[in-house]
């Protein structure tokens, strides 16, 4: 049931994988993935190369690469349990699929596997993964402006994204919190992104980690009358965060989104709260009530 599930949702994605594979980045990627294969596998280079079978047969896999290709495949099924997008499965497919590359390469030549290691490289520097490019309702924050714009209406609640452009996991994130700022944006709900990996000030004042053993990329934080008022994933005493999977029900559910958009609508109706998602213009704040 699990493989006709997979199948089915693979077939229907089709058409955005094919997409993918034809920006430089895949492709490289796909090559990178397959190169053992292609080297063991290609006519007038695979004769000479070492083997373990006992036939002799150069061209084929021995024993030992197909337990490394099975551990891989069991490693990439366990990673992907936890995956969320698309993006996230085809990368960890990508990235566990090169380290088994040059652990095969290595095991056969050591000069192939210097070979392939200088190439994961220069891959590295000069191949980065396509950023998010879809429609959203975002608007992007810098180090001088992300104040002011919290506070300057305080009937308005944000829900700002902390991401830095060099975490996959803020990069496969991107296209979710694309989608939410589609279905809840309005005048009242906002949505915003500030790139903590460029401003490292924004990172310090808002307690937000950059560094890989935190964990703390991306981190989603409510802002209510410019006050913060719950963020996700939580922070423990050690400054980790807290293990919370990032896809678009727990958002809903743990922010209530449903609930805010509803009371956005209403607060817009009542204040008269007109405002273009484009051009971040924000009223001022209405006269107190007469008492």
């Amino acid at each position: 049931m699990g493989l006709i599930t997979g199948l089915c949702t693979f077939l229907y994605h089709l058409p955005q994988i094919y997409k993918w594979l034809l920006k430089p980045y895949y492709i490289a990627s796909f090559f990178m993935t397959v190169a053992f294969l292609l080297v063991r596998k290609a006519p007038g280079l695979c004769e000479y190369l070492a083997t373990q079978r006992e036939d002799g047969n150069s061209c084929d896999f021995d024993w030992r690469e197909l337990e490394i290709l099975m551990f891989l495949s069991a490693i990439v099924m366990m990673k992907n349990r936890r995956a969320i997008t698309l993006e996230q499965h085809i990368g960890n497919l990508f990235l566990f699929s090169k380290v088994a590359n040059v652990i095969l390469f290595f095991r056969l030549d050591i000069r192939l596997g210097i070979l392939y290691v200088s190439l994961c490289v220069a891959f590295i520097m000069t191949c980065k993964p396509p950023l998010y490019m879809g429609p959203e309702y975002i608007k992007y924050f810098s180090d001088t402006t992300i104040d002011e714009e919290l506070q300057r209406d305080s009937r308005v609640t944000w829900i700002v994204e902390f991401y830095a452009n060099w975490s996959s996991d803020c990069q496969s994130f991107a296209p979710v919190f694309a989608d939410l700022s589609l279905k809840y944006n309005c005048p009242g709900l906002r949505f915003g992104k500030v790139d903590i990996g460029r401003y490292g000030e924004v990172s310090q004042r808002y307690r937000v980690s950059t560094s890989p053993l935190a964990r703390q990329l991306p981190s989603l934080v409510l802002f209510q009358g410019g006050r913060e008022i719950m963020r996700r994933p939580m922070v423990d005493n050690k400054g980790r965060a807290v293990s919370w999977t990032f896809n678009e029900e727990n958002i809903i559910r743990e922010f209530n989104l449903n609930e805010l958009f509803q009371k956005s609508k209403k607060l817009n109706k009542g204040h008269g709260l007109k405002e273009e998602e484009q051009n971040g213009f924000q009223p001022e704040e209405e006269s107190k009530k007469d008492q």
